[in-house]
């Protein structure tokens, strides 16, 4: 278990510091398992976060709010994995990267640290400019790993990769300058939030 834990540790250290000799060395080997129990360790790591907050935030802790976090929520991290698999298989395909199935499946559940980094990183923000601050920085974070996956890990072309990469920021951006970025940062942050509207 300690050796399986410090390699998941490393995989992440390497993965954020250095993604292109990371993602290279993702290969096809016909085994899925472990990549579906990183997904659905790091929705358990997720869904207890949220709960701890919800509970030092003064809510109120059902049973139904910890099925919800510690069953639903992993659950739905795996079926996510699955789900993403493919957008990363179309980007792929536009790009002309690899076709593999597998290779986007493991390059995928290898950032899926992403999940409860990203709502540790959210749950910092305690007024309008840090949520603006801290929203930007991470949907900049997930638009970098996206492009690491797709040009090193599924080998698509990088000029192709930075347009469609291109197009993803500017729909992003059009959130941001609109009134739709009050729903999005909802989503990340509701009482920093609030404070935006006041």
């Amino acid at each position: 278990m300690h050796y399986k834990t410090k390699r998941l540790l490393n995989n992440i250290r390497d993965a954020i510091i250095n993604p292109k000799s990371f993602f290279k060395k993702i290969v096809a080997d016909g085994d899925l398992e472990e990549s579906m129990l990183m997904a659905f360790i790091y929705g358990l790591v997720g869904g207890g976060f949220v709960l701890f907050l919800r509970l030092i935030g003064g809510a109120t802790i059902t049973i139904g709010s910890v099925f919800t976090a510690l069953i639903i929520v992993p659950v739905l991290a795996v079926a996510l994995l699955f789900l993403m698999g493919g957008l990363l298989m179309l980007i792929s395909e536009i790009t002309g990267g690899e076709r593999d199935w597998e290779i986007a499946i493991k390059g995928l559940a290898a950032i899926f640290f992403l999940y409860p980094a990203i709502l540790i990183l959210n749950s910092i923000a305690f007024n309008c400019w840090s949520m603006w601050v801290i929203s930007l920085f991470v949907d900049a974070w997930v638009l970098y790993m996206l492009y690491c996956l797709a040009v090193y890990c599924m080998h698509g072309n990088k000029t192709n990769v930075i347009i469609i990469i291109s197009v993803l920021a500017v729909f992003i951006l059009t959130v941001y300058v609109s009134d739709y970025r009050v729903g999005w940062f909802m989503l990340k942050n509701a009482s920093a939030t609030l404070s935006c509207l006041l």
